[in-house]
């Protein structure tokens, strides 16, 4: 078993003991204000004004910029305070914390992959409630998209829920490398990794940054940072970036797939 540097990124002070019990490294991300014993994303090189629209992101740029060299662990990761990568999926919500404690990814106990993301998400089983109560004219433009759920791929999710048009606008400032084959896996796959979690072998890592980060900035030319309203926009980077997380990493090295459960570390307050 090789241990993990594996960061839980949360707003509330108050998850500080909780996190440290998981053997996780606690990270204090907003306005509130965090013991010495919390990582933030406010000092060094930083983009911590833009949290709203990153979201945790603002922590993997601050590391990248910062801290990345000085982590000696073959092995990082990153999970939230209210959704962590387990071992094995269960059905109730209602677990204890030492359950959640023995059945959480802490160490990686194998060398056959280099990166563990959360199980696919598939954007083809929307509920037909939903779709009539939010989206019902544009599936009105695309009546198809109702019954035959393989047309609903991750592309006109995208477009439905951040923008239509958005995806492509974003597209367009990606680099030479990925840019085609980005487009094509949003345009023919019907699933992805969600919440931005993963776990990789460190010495990866700067590799992700180096691409993410440039084409995040690029695309703040045609998205801004302060005119960005609603939560489907505000926070477009993030889902820009959760997309293309599942894309490179599938693409580049071999990944293992662990469920994700969601679980708020306050209720355990």
């Amino acid at each position: 078993m090789k241990k993990a540097s594996i960061y839980c990124l949360t707003l509330e002070p108050g998850h500080e003991q909780l996190i440290k019990r998981l053997s996780y490294i606690p990270v204090g991300l907003g306005k509130k204000k965090f013991s010495k014993d919390f990582l933030t994303d406010k000092d060094g090189l930083s983009i911590s004004q833009k949290n709203p629209n990153y979201g945790e992101y603002t922590f993997h740029y601050w590391l990248w910029k910062n801290y990345l060299d000085k982590i000696k662990n073959e092995w990082i990761g990153f999970c939230q305070y209210r959704k962590f990568f387990i071992k094995k999926k269960i059905n109730s919500k209602d677990i204890s914390f030492e359950n959640l404690q023995s059945i959480s990814i802490s160490e990686i106990d194998s060398n056959n992959f280099d990166c563990i993301l959360g199980n696919k998400f598939s954007v083809e089983n929307y509920k037909f409630s939903k779709i009539i109560k939010n989206h019902l004219i544009k599936f009105l433009k695309r009546p198809s998209l109702i019954f035959n759920k393989k047309k609903r791929n991750l592309k006109f999710h995208f477009d439905l829920f951040h923008g239509e048009g958005n995806l492509d606008k974003a597209i367009n400032f990606l680099n030479e490398k990925d840019k085609n084959a980005f487009r094509e896996f949003m345009n023919k796959e019907t699933s992805f990794n969600p919440h931005n979690m993963f776990i990789c072998k460190t010495k990866i890592l700067k590799s992700y940054y180096d691409v993410i980060f440039p084409w995040l900035e690029r695309c703040e030319e045609v998205f801004g940072i302060n005119k960005l309203k609603g939560y489907g926009l505000q926070r477009i980077y993030g889902f820009l970036a959760e997309r293309f997380l599942s894309y490179w990493f599938n693409k580049n090295f071999r990944v293992k797939e662990y469920p994700i459960i969601v679980k708020d570390l306050s209720d355990y307050k």
